[in-house]
């Protein structure tokens, strides 16, 4: 089985489909995806599909839905190899004791791969690898094709996991970026950073990044604005102050030479602004 959820949601058997239309199912595919191979308690399967409020029938109405999914997973299993141990729907989604397991039989799951790759490239940066960081997580990236869990109406759970996926896209997308500016890499990054400080409004990291970016292209003046743009949004929608760390990063952008010989290219490292030669 082949499951997909960093964008639109897909489960595959045998190359075919088993994701249902019909919003609850899907929801509920959904959710037992993202723990393949582990047991999903009908407690969060319920809270998932109508939160606080559950019908009288949420239990039978629960098991409605999972027998649509196996019927679907059952058409996909026609297609097994002649030959091969013969499976049922339930072999794949199994009634377990206190809920439901979807069985990925060893296939590939775009969450687990991400995370594999994501943790190779912050290894290698840890052992100051950027080349190896650099091109790791930018393919741990690429497995995202949207907006994690896409076309799934979400409830708490899912809303939940979305956030820590989209979190974690997030840390991998700014470690990638440290490590291609650490190669130089600076002009190169500027359209994508510029989207990427227009999308995310208060993230001061990625702001950073940006004013590095500019100031070792020689755009000193856009670097700072990028800073009094941040410090706007922050006070006006969050009330809060840039923190130290950017405030400092702002300041040796001011007294910076305008001359590149002479000043050094501006970086963050664990908190502190340090030169990078």
């Amino acid at each position: 089985m082949d499951i997909d959820v960093l964008g639109e949601l897909d489960v595959r058997e045998n190359g075919v489909s088993i994701a249902p239309t019909a919003p609850k199912p899907r929801q509920v595919l959904a959710l037992l995806a993202l723990h393949a191979d582990q047991v999903v308690p009908l407690s969060l399967l319920v809270e998932e599909l109508w939160a606080s409020r559950p019908p009288r029938s949420a239990r039978t109405t629960l098991q409605t839905y999972v027998l649509q999914l196996r019927e679907l997973i059952g058409a996909a299993l026609a297609q097994d190899p002649p030959g091969d141990r013969v499976r049922s729907a339930k072999d794949v989604l199994v009634t377990a004791p206190g809920g439901y397991m979807l069985v990925s039989g060893g296939g590939t799951t775009d969450v687990r791969e991400f995370e594999r790759l994501a943790g190779l490239g912050y290894r290698a940066m840890d052992a100051g690898d950027f080349p190896g960081a650099s091109r790791t997580l930018q393919e741990a990236l690429s497995l995202w094709t949207g907006t994690a869990l896409a076309g799934v109406q979400a409830g708490s759970q899912l809303e939940m996991e979305a956030k820590r996926l989209e979190e974690s896209r997030l840390c991998a997308l700014d470690q990638r970026i440290e490590a291609d500016l650490r190669l130089g890499r600076h002009r190169e990054l500027l359209a994508e950073l510029t989207v990427l400080a227009s999308r995310y409004r208060t993230h001061e990291n990625l702001h950073a990044q940006f004013m590095i970016a500019l100031h070792r292209s020689g755009r000193r003046g856009e670097a700072v604005d990028v800073y009094r743009r941040l410090r706007s949004t922050l006070v006006q929608e969050l009330g809060l102050e840039p923190s130290a760390r950017l405030r400092g990063l702002q300041k040796s952008l001011l007294v910076a030479s305008l001359d590149s010989a002479q000043a050094p290219a501006l970086s963050l490292d664990d908190g502190d602004l340090v030169p990078v030669r």
